[in-house]
């Protein structure tokens, strides 16, 4: 194959070789060439042999414009919020020429040190959801240069680009709601696999609803097992908080999951919900809004954080893994009022 040359494909499109330069090593944006300017390089290069003769060097070609597909890699494909988020991801990264796919986390993290020949050949780019961004496997992409970013995981390990949503906001939403409505005894509820991941919620949640109402008692912690299989013996774990002296207002439930359950139990119990004993889910989930009672809860500003996550892994991938400056951004979720927590 010939020898590619800048001044070549300069001399094809009538630009300056300097431009062309600019646009092969992702500095285009900076330097505030057109979008349409860029494209043009982009194709000329292509139909010029440009990414084979970097691959005869041994280098990886930059990102074109239209590199191919995302990935998204998620804990489970039966999360609710991976599956409200979905589609508004297909739809963004349609809109510019991308494919999206979704893989779920091997339980076995050196996978992905096995993998990242792999993913460097069929993903552009990789969202990584929640906890599947954990240590090891930001370090492996890091040192590879792979363009990445974290949805809902936000990283003590140096500056990433991260999208979440703003817990802190919500946290105040719902003590704000709670405190308004007058309930004093509460009960916050997780389970034991998610308990070690809530502490710093649960901390800002109890400091929330103590701070502006010195009248309430202290909110009690209950941490259910993974699975219910019996309503009795899960009912036995609060049911000395349902009861005189302390007897519970209101129950705070931090993930959606436990939404079902606990209101299984309750009703096994003949408690009514908001009758006597109210409820607000931390968590959106599919259905709530058509349960018996529908459910309370805090929505994620779910095509908002799409946008964001989707605009971001793009700059990445157009970066190659290096951009210079990475954005942590947060969004305020809202709180979805309905008959649980006894306002309607």
């Amino acid at each position: 194959m010939k020898k590619f040359k800048n001044k070549d494909l300069a001399a094809r499109l009538g630009v300056s070789g300097t431009l062309v330069s600019l646009v092969l090593n992702n500095k285009a944006d900076q330097h505030g060439i057109r979008k349409e300017t860029q494209e043009k390089v982009w194709a000329m290069a292509r139909q010029m042999g440009y990414f084979s003769a970097q691959e005869e060097k041994g280098k990886i070609p930059p990102h074109e414009e239209k590199p191919g597909i995302i990935g998204m890699v998620v804990p489970s494909l039966g999360n609710s919020f991976v599956q409200s988020i979905t589609p508004y991801l297909q739809k963004s990264f349609h809109s510019i020429g991308l494919g999206f796919s979704i893989i779920t986390k091997d339980p076995d993290d050196q996978r992905y040190d096995r993998m990242m020949g792999s993913f460097r050949k069929f993903f552009s780019g990789l969202i990584l959801m929640g906890e599947t961004a954990d240590d090891q496997t930001i370090r492996t992409l890091r040192t590879a240069s792979y363009p990445f970013i974290l949805l809902e995981k936000s990283s003590k390990t140096g500056r990433l680009s991260t999208v979440n949503t703003d817990i802190a906001a919500g946290v105040r939403l719902v003590a704000d709601h709670v405190n308004k409505l007058g309930y004093k005894n509460i009960i916050i509820a997780t389970d034991k696999r998610s308990a070690k991941y809530d502490v710093s919620v649960i901390d800002l949640m109890i400091s929330a609803l103590t701070e502006k109402d010195q009248q309430i008692n202290k909110p009690v912690v209950v941490e259910f097992e993974s699975t219910f299989t019996d309503d009795e013996y899960y009912f036995s774990q609060i049911e000395q908080f349902l009861r005189p002296p302390f007897r519970a207002d209101i129950i705070l439930i931090m993930h959606a999951g436990l939404v079902y359950p606990v209101m299984s139990m309750l009703r096994y119990k003949k408690l009514r919900v908001p009758q006597d004993i109210a409820l607000i889910s931390m968590e959106d989930g599919p259905g709530f809004d058509l349960m018996f009672t529908p459910v309370t809860c805090l929505k994620k500003p779910v095509s908002g954080l799409a946008l964001k996550a989707s605009n971001m892994i793009w700059s990445e991938v157009k970066n190659a893994g290096k951009s210079k400056y990475k954005r942590q951004v947060s969004l305020p979720p809202g709180l979805e009022l309905r008959n649980s927590c006894g306002t309607l």
